[in-house]
């Protein structure tokens, strides 16, 4: 399938950006069509571990293109440090492999400030952002106040956009006891990332379209995951982009009807960073993967909390997103457990419920109803092929399968390309 929209089924760090990059062989360009700085996918080749947080995972392929959409927010500066990160790793990035969209918002400090008192003032109802910005970013497009890509490369108009923002946010600032923005340093830290990044930014909609008529192959892909999405997560404990297949489309600029194929990416349990909901949380299976260095979050740091396999969710997302074909990764983090728990449904208020509610206090009363899953109790790493695959690791893999309403594809027994299984 020639155009295909990867995401993540869960609640964000399913281990996508390996798949991404395993994925991108096939493709010509790799496209991120939402979120900022906020995210970030870990990609390990020949032992080398790259994280990236803006830049899509193409970037680690030689020869092809890679596009920041215009659904993105992006913060310029850090975007500069990541591009010359790369290059000090040997990576190329040039305006012949990286294009970003001149629609595309901006993130200034005065956003990460604000990010960080809205969320400590709502107390016990906390999202636990990554306080990077990003909410507030949009939320000043929403607002129809936002500076975009097109300001930062026109010098003089953003110097004259930029005073309004400074003044106007220094207010909130003020009123918030937090020490006011300067201008002028703020002006010369955009404006020399402006001028870094000037030859990188076009109309990256026009260039989709072109590419898509001379036959070129697109990967989009998602950041965050299908819980964590502004309209379908577990609102208010969400994102603030729209990280469903959808928000492909409107993030770049590239129509439905030109996509061919949707890839769900989930882990074979579940994992969560920051507050909300989180039905099959299970301190114990969190231990025992943060024992063994796994789940910390690839941005932040922070421990993420674990959990089995939530069927109710995982039916949902491929539901929510048209997902055609499912890849399973992680498999390996269960290698020694002896009886996995699998969520076939929810209790909620003594009624059983098949998909999950909407509603964020009726989450928080959902208690899982598990079915048991004999594990296999050997290492998977090692394998290279399916076929190779323990009868019981395959059992569970079919279970998931099923529960969840589409085919597992793709298999992940650990974090380099060579421990990728195709079915």
């Amino acid at each position: 399938m020639a155009n295909t929209i990867l995401i993540g089924m869960q609640w964000g760090d399913e281990g996508k950006g390996k798949i991404i990059d395993y994925l991108t062989e096939q493709k010509d360009i790799v496209v991120r069509s939402q979120g900022g700085n906020n995210a970030g996918h870990t990609v390990v080749e020949k032992g080398v571990k790259y994280v990236l947080h803006l830049m899509p995972s193409g970037i680690l392929h030689k020869g092809k293109v890679c596009v920041i959409g215009n659904g993105v927010v992006i913060d310029p500066p850090s975007l500069v440090k990541e591009i010359n990160s790369l290059r000090d790793l040997g990576i190329e990035v040039t305006s012949e492999n990286l294009l970003i969209s001149d629609a595309a918002h901006l993130v200034f400090p005065y956003h990460r400030v604000l990010d960080q008192h809205r969320d400590a003032a709502k107390g016990g109802n906390r999202i636990g952002t990554t306080k990077r910005g990003i909410g507030p970013a949009y939320g000043d497009k929403a607002a129809r106040t936002g500076l975009r890509m097109s300001d930062l490369v026109q010098p003089e108009i953003f110097a004259k956009k930029l005073l309004v923002k400074i003044e106007e946010n220094n207010a909130i600032l003020r009123a918030y006891g937090e020490a006011e923005i300067s201008y002028g340093e703020v002006l010369s830290a955009y404006r020399s990332a402006g001028d870094l990044l000037m030859p990188f930014v076009k109309n990256t909609v026009i260039y989709l379209h072109d590419a898509i008529k001379n036959g070129k192959r697109i990967l989009f892909e998602g950041a965050q995951g299908t819980f964590l999405d502004i309209d379908f997560g577990t609102y208010p404990f969400v994102t603030s982009s729209n990280t469903v297949a959808a928000g492909a489309c409107t993030g770049s600029g590239v129509p439905p009807h030109r996509i061919d194929k949707v890839l769900g990416v989930m882990k074979a349990y579940t994992t969560r960073v920051g507050e909300g909901p989180f039905p099959t949380e299970d301190s114990s299976l969190g231990q025992m993967l943060h024992e063994m260095g796994r789940e910390f979050g690839a941005t932040t740091g922070r421990a993420r909390r674990c959990g089995w396999f939530d069927a109710v969710a995982g039916r949902y997302a491929v539901l929510v997103n048209g997902v055609d074909e499912i890849a399973v990764t992680n498999l390996d983090g269960l290698d020694s457990v002896k009886s996995i728990r699998v969520c076939i449904a929810y209790e909620i208020d003594g009624r059983r419920v098949e998909l999950p509610p909407t509603s964020a206090s009726e989450w928080l009363r959902c208690k899982p109803i598990y079915e048991e899953i004999e594990g296999w109790a050997e290492p998977l790493d090692g394998l290279r092929s399916f076929d190779e695959l323990p009868d019981k690791a395959c059992k569970y893999i079919d279970r998931l399968s099923r529960l969840c309403g589409a085919p597992v594809r793709i298999v992940s027994v650990g974090p380099d390309r060579i421990q990728t299984l195709l079915k």
